[in-house]
């Protein structure tokens, strides 16, 4: 072969080469790598749609409960119905603790969510406890139990969630102790109806957080809301149910 034909067929072979291997440059972006992205952004966008919807819920319901409360005592003017001052004070001292606790929700997040349920719940015991007590007359509440042993290989969530749960449990078992054999009469039976009701309220609350997982964080959270403001509805329900017996 002639040199100077031989140099004409090694340089279409390398253009060849260069074209092929131009067509097999990966793309800069490949529709895999796009679609993670995009699901994520998906779902982020979908549950911060149900934290919206969930707490606009609860701001209505709480605006429900403020309208029934303004109700009720004129309801209780009417009838000239005497609620005891304590219990007066105790639901609206709720009402104002329902709308916080909305407030408060729409700041939580998986990193605060339990210290801020800790706190809600001992502050709760230690409310109702001082209720507990004035109406007991001062009886000596039964003696709590040792907190549990935990395992050491126990994951840190599991074992504070355990400890919390049975210190608790033990507050409540001394204040149903206590409210076991109290009697009271007219308005002030009343106030020990809504008492013993937010003692068992308190009981389920420990005793459903035993199986609780910390990737259930805001479903507790907004069970704990919703269902507060449930049993303020009862409490607002009770204002007027003072009768003699």
């Amino acid at each position: 072969m002639k040199y100077s034909n031989m140099i004409a067929v090694v340089t279409v072979a390398a253009a060849l080469t260069v074209s092929a291997c131009k067509g097999q440059e990966p793309a800069s972006e490949s529709p895999r790598q796009t679609a993670a992205p995009a699901a994520s952004d998906s779902a982020a966008n979908d549950l911060q749609r149900k934290h919206d919807d969930d707490t606009a819920k609860l701001d209505k319901r709480v605006a429900d409960l403020e309208r029934r409360l303004t109700e009720m005592q004129g309801k209780i003017v009417e009838k000239s119905a005497t609620p005891t001052a304590a219990l007066k004070a105790e639901v609206q001292e709720d009402v104002k603790n329902a709308r916080e606790a909305v407030g408060a929700l729409k700041t939580t997040t998986p990193e605060n969510w339990w210290e801020r349920h800790e706190g809600v719940m001992e502050r709760t015991a230690a409310d109702i406890q001082e209720d507990v007590r004035r109406l007991a007359k001062g009886q000596a509440a039964a003696a709590t139990a040792p907190e549990p042993e935990t395992s050491p290989n126990a994951a840190p969530f599991e074992s504070r969630r355990d400890r919390f749960v049975a210190r608790l449990r033990a507050r409540v078992d001394a204040m149903e102790g206590q409210l076991k054999s109290v009697r009271a009469e007219d308005a002030q039976r009343t106030e020990l109806q809504d008492t013993r009701a937010r003692v068992d309220k308190l009981k389920e609350d420990v005793d459903r957080l035993r199986s609780a997982s910390a990737n259930d964080w805001w479903d507790i959270s907004v069970k704990r809301v919703s269902e507060y403001i449930d049993r303020v509805e009862d409490s607002i329900r009770r204002l007027d149910d003072n009768k003699a017996r």
